[in-house]
């Protein structure tokens, strides 16, 4: 097991978040079930929270969820699942929003290998899904931003740490998220869709933090409202425990569409929910409450690094090594283009939406921008050992499904951006409407309606086919999902598309939910609005029609983002209600056929796996 001695180390060497009594248990457990000791629905519910999560697929297939705490990886652990993308899955794998890896269409009997290689790099899937405290996600950017108040990733990682294998943590009525951001000027965390999120604050020279709790998306989407305007910092765990008792306790157990925590808040109002909530917390502060493992008030620091940088590779040879890469299906999977930039154009436009200083002088963090958040098995390895020759060892995960370098030298930037080309990640746009998220879709999700990732291959494409529709609207995000469920947040998106279907002459067509106006605001969130639903094949259509309506109408120095945030949805309306329009008479063959499809499009939602 890969640990260091002291468990409360934090920063770039830390603990070990996997445990093998939590593997020799998964085995054991495992046995029963084929033993005939436990029956389906027990087993589910325990291999759920072991991070093991059934395809929609017949058969031995699972997806594999691992818990990047904070989302942050180092060298070792890229390299722990690069192991299982090539051992256990398809090559590679993929980011989630939630600053997950997972991999997909594992055999069941693999998980155990699997995990246990990732325990060697401290890595765990415990309660990774079920009815569990989920991933706690982290800005991308903390303890670099030149924004931040303080950097909340210390913060973060003891929080982790404190509630894995919390006696609550994987016995409530439903999946409970937390986060934690730190800058002043944006969201990038997304607090306001959390069940519980942690802003930055100060007062009077303390640290703190401004809470909110009750944040969600799915069918009934809210935005978390604020239950502490200033917290000490030396609190967070006693608030995380109240909040989690009083859910656990007072939580709905058996309707799975209504048992997140804001529907809880709804039943008991928000007067009583606060007043159980300050119950339970006087409660648990007078039996002694919880205490971060440092002074809340001198945390670890992330200092530059201080080794010696190892040598770059050849280009040609991390040109080879990308290219050595063997992906296989079903599905779409990452096509790995290798390019030798010549240090113009390409250059200075990957430079002015992929590096951004860091507040820490000559230096950068730079993003890789990885399409639909696939990346191969190979390219796990390259970014492990240029995360190691550039950065400060690691990388992290952001929210858009791109990855981070951090504490790279000004004189470093030309080099790593080589590097990223020639191993196929050398793509500009990060974080513009030309990074499109989506969820995995019906490529593998039981739940999902359509091919959201054909979707999201689609637009991304087009988009930079077209670079003049990137340049006309650049901060407006695209989110999609397969279904109302919103994994790939579509809700909060400045532009969101959510998978339905329709029937035109007794066959199904794929479409889209065209959702416009959603996205962070302040310390909540702002939901989109449903404008259209126009056919899959016509989406790229539908896109440019937005954007053109955006240069006509909007207000002088107006973003896209706030634009579609204050548009009269019925102004959006028509321009697109003549795509809505579909008779047998005006179909195509391809209408009927998914994106990323070759066969009729014929939806099947299975009963899913979010709930156990």
């Amino acid at each position: 097991m890969a640990a260091v001695d002291d468990p409360k180390t934090l920063g770039r060497t830390r603990l070990s978040f996997a445990s093998e009594a939590d593997i020799d248990e998964f085995v054991a457990t495992l046995e029963k079930f084929e033993s005939g000791e436990l029956n389906p629905d027990q087993w589910r519910m325990f291999r759920l929270l072991r991070g093991t999560y059934g395809q929609r697929q017949a058969g031995d297939v699972q997806m594999l969820r691992i818990k990047i705490a904070h989302g942050v990886l180092t060298g070792p652990q890229l390299e722990a699942l690069a192991q299982v993308g090539e051992r256990f899955s398809r090559g590679f794998g993929h980011i989630t929003t939630r600053q997950n890896i997972q991999f997909h269409f594992v055999k069941l009997h693999d998980a155990e290998p699997a995990m246990r290689l990732l325990a060697d790099a401290g890595l765990t899937t415990r309660e990774a899904c079920g009815n569990s405290v989920r991933n706690i996600t982290c800005c991308p950017q903390a303890g670099v931003s030149p924004t931040e108040l303080f950097d909340v990733t210390p913060y973060s990682e003891a929080t982790t740490r404190y509630l894995l294998r919390h006696p609550l943590s994987a016995s409530l009525p439903r999946k409970f998220k937390i986060a934690f951001e730190g800058c002043t000027d944006e969201d990038h965390a997304l607090l306001g869709m959390h069940d519980l999120g942690y802003r930055a604050a100060i007062r009077d020279g303390k640290r703190g933090f401004r809470v909110v709790v009750g944040g969600g998306t799915a069918i009934m989407v809210k935005s978390a409202e604020p239950v502490h305007e200033f917290l000490p910092a030396g609190e967070i765990f006693n608030v995380a425990e109240a909040v989690i008792r009083v859910f656990h306790e007072f939580g709905d157990y058996k309707h799975k569409q209504a048992n997140r925590l804001k529907f809880l808040i709804k039943t008991m109002g928000r007067d009583g929910f606060l007043a159980e909530y300050r119950k339970k917390l006087d409660e648990f502060t007078a039996q002694g409450g919880a205490s971060l493992p440092f002074d809340p008030e001198a945390p670890p620091v992330e200092a530059a690094p201080a080794w010696h940088r190892i040598d770059s590779p050849p280009i040609l040879e991390t040109v080879s090594r990308a290219t050595s890469s063997q992906v296989t299906g079903p599905g779409i999977v990452p096509q790995v283009r290798p390019m030798l930039p010549t240090m113009n154009g390409d250059y200075s436009h990957w430079l002015s939406t992929n590096v951004r200083k860091q507040k820490q002088a000559g230096y950068f963090f730079v993003t890789a921008t990885i399409p639909l958040g696939d990346f191969t098995s190979q390219q796990m390895r390259i970014l492990g050992d240029l995360a190691t020759a550039f950065g400060d060892g690691t990388i992290r995960i952001t929210a858009e499904q791109d990855l981070v370098f951090r504490w790279v030298p000004a004189d470093a930037v030309p080099e790593l951006y080589r590097q990223l080309a020639a191993a196929g990640m050398g793509l500009a746009d990060a974080g513009t409407i030309a990074d499109v998220t989506s969820c995995p879709g019906a490529e593998s999700c039981k739940l999902a309606v359509t091919q959201s990732r054909g979707l999201g291959k689609f637009l991304g494409d087009h988009l930079r086919e077209h670079p003049e529709l990137v340049a006309a609207a650049p901060d407006l995000q695209i989110k999609i999902s397969g279904c109302p469920n919103g994994c790939g947040r579509h809700h909060i998106a400045g532009l969101g598309f959510q998978g339905s279907v329709r029937k035109v002459g007794g066959k199904a067509i794929p479409q889209y939910f065209v959702m416009v106006g959603g996205g962070p605001e302040g310390d909540g969130v702002r939901f989109a609005r449903l404008a259209a639903k126009i056919p899959a094949r016509r989406m790229t259509t539908a896109l440019e029609r937005l954007l053109e309506l955006y240069a006509q109408d909007r207000n002088a120095g107006e973003s896209a983002t706030a634009f579609f945030g204050r548009v009269d949805v019925a102004r959006v309306k028509t321009v697109l209600s003549d795509l809505e329009q579909m008779t047998p008479a005006t179909t195509t063959a391809d209408d009927f056929v998914d994106l990323a499809e070759t066969h009729e499009f014929k939806p099947e939602i299975q009963e899913g796996e979010c709930s156990a």
